[in-house]
């Protein structure tokens, strides 16, 4: 049992103190994640744009509007 402890300790002890890749200073914070939304935004409008501009395929020229759905009779 004192062999299981020590050796979860020193594993414990090994692990601790690992430090990842380094990580430069422009990529974190408010700044970088606010110009990557408006890069996101930007995107996002042009692409609804673009899809306002062409015509709707599935309507294949039928563009006329049908009567407005009325109650026929009461039961």
């Amino acid at each position: 049992m004192r062999m299981v402890a020590v050796i979860a300790a020193a594993g414990l002890l090994i692990s601790c103190g690992v430090v990842g890749t380094p990580v430069a200073p422009e990529l974190v914070g408010v700044a970088p994640t606010v110009d990557k939304q408006k890069r996101q935004h930007a995107l996002e409008a042009e692409r609804q744009a673009a899809e306002s501009a062409e015509p709707d395929p599935t309507l294949g020229g039928h563009d006329m509007d049908l009567p407005p759905s009325q109650p026929v009779g009461i039961r």
